[in-house]
């Protein structure tokens, strides 16, 4: 289907973009498509709260395998995202949840798409789902539940309750030691509510910012490794990001941290199941009273005495699902309608403030390379265009750009449709935006040496 047009901007001139030159290779039902509206795409159920966050008289959002071959963004939870999900036309993806395992970043970072997460919508409910596990692994409370159902089964429960119960006991939580490894969103709750149980809490995370240290409780001892945060610890909570490779985060509670754990410690992991060596924790539940309580699967330690392996149910409350998708729905508003960048795991934390009122909003994405920015700002100048306001962030091998145009004194009519081609066309460029005007014009990519518009 070929689509072709220009998109006329009214201020005090007529800004002209252009819209859809050539084949589109990924255009889908034309009928289906509302032009002047943001398409939207989302795998997966996605929380109604959430996607009411998208006006419905600028977003278009197409859920349960609607058709959406002519998106704008992706919004997802679990699904296995694949490149052949991703039109040439979306410029973003979000998902609602901290990790992004299922979506092949590397492959959308070359793509010059940003993809965002929602840090801390769930952490409040991972935090209680880890408070649960401390309790858990204090008494044997699911062996005793399953043992009175057994008794129930036999109809001598009630003659059998006193006389057993000492086969189930425990331990207080109260004035025992917390270790938190990570004080993230999550660590930080963690610690602040298990002070609140009248708990000693020690800490460590090397990357512990500012912002993150301001919320621990002042009573909460910082360590300056793992080792020395469990030693002692009568319960260890891991609270951080599963990393592959060198110098990562696999199997990073293995036999060399194991081996200072009390006898009796408790390990909470609700973080990945990669972190924790089974091997490791095998010989410590085996050598003594110790537990692992965990919402991941684990093939050696699922049907261990000492270990409560649950479904992964950290985020599993309507509240934190509400709250994820609300948050990935604003990021994507603010990235689709200003350029803003935040939560993004693969581009830079990026904010240009508000666009004068007599200017058009231009964003670029690029390869960092030297010479990139000159050579965009030249462009510009080459069109005699003067640039108000700009700001150019980079990451890696990515760099981003939001640089606002002046639009006063170029008469009655104003075309960018030679400055958007001959910008998008650079070395080095992947894809720009003119973000003014009618929702969803004004997208170009540099697909190989081909102008996609």
């Amino acid at each position: 289907m070929a689509c072709t047009g220009n998109v006329a901007i009214r201020t005090m001139v007529d800004v002209q973009v252009e819209h859809g030159r050539g084949q589109w290779k990924t255009y889908g039902d034309v009928e289906n498509y509302k032009m002047g509206k943001y398409q939207i795409k989302t795998f997966n159920k996605i929380s109604s709260i959430g996607l009411a966050e998208f006006p419905e008289n600028e977003y278009d959002v197409r859920v349960n395998d609607q058709e959406a071959a002519n998106a704008h963004a992706i919004l997802l939870r679990s699904h296995k995202l694949q490149e052949e999900d991703v039109p040439q036309t979306v410029r973003a993806i979000a998902r609602c949840g901290a990790g992004t395992n299922n979506i092949p970043v590397a492959r959308m970072t070359e793509l010059g798409i940003p993809v965002f997460n929602t840090p801390g919508a769930n952490a409040n409910a991972v935090k209680e789902l880890v408070l649960c596990g401390m309790f858990l692994g204090s008494r044997r409370i699911i062996d005793g539940i399953n043992h009175m159902k057994d008794l129930g089964a036999q109809g001598i429960a009630r003659e059998r309750v006193e006389k057993d119960k000492a086969m189930f006991g425990g331990q207080e939580l109260k004035g025992k030691t917390l270790a938190v490894i990570g004080l993230g969103h999550i660590g930080s709750m963690t610690a602040r509510d298990a002070f609140d149980l009248g708990m000693n809490v020690k800490g460590y995370d090397p990357g512990l910012s500012i912002k993150s240290a301001l919320r621990l409780p002042r009573a909460l001892e910082l360590m300056d490794s793992i080792t020395s945060a469990v030693a002692d610890a009568d319960y260890i909570s891991i609270n951080i990001p599963y990393i592959k490779g060198e110098n990562g985060t696999h199997g990073i509670i293995g036999s060399e941290v194991v081996k200072h754990f009390k006898p009796d410690a408790v390990l909470l992991n609700f973080a990945r199941g990669e972190l924790v060596d089974s091997e490791a924790m095998k010989a410590h539940l085996d050598a003594g009273n110790g537990r692992y309580v965990s919402d991941f699967p684990d093939d050696l330690l699922w049907d261990h005495k000492n270990a409560v392996i649950l479904p992964h149910l950290g985020a599993s409350t309507e509240e934190a699902e509400d709250a994820a998708a609300s948050m990935a729905a604003n990021t994507i508003r603010a990235y689709l309608e200003s350029g803003t960048i935040r939560n993004s795991v693969n581009f830079p934390d990026t904010e240009l403030s508000d666009r004068p009122e007599h200017a058009v909003r231009f964003t670029i994405v690029n390869k960092n390379v030297p010479g990139a920015l000159a050579a965009i700002t030249e462009a510009f100048a080459s069109e005699g265009l003067n640039i108000m306001q700009q700001i150019n962030q980079s990451i890696g091998e990515i760099a981003y750009n939001v640089v606002d145009i002046d639009t006063t004194n170029h008469g009655d009519v104003m075309s960018l449709k030679s400055v958007q081609e001959k910008i998008t066309m650079l070395d080095g460029v992947i894809s720009t935006r003119i973000i003014y005007g009618e929702p969803g014009s004004g997208y170009a990519k540099n697909l190989d040496g081909e102008y996609f518009i």
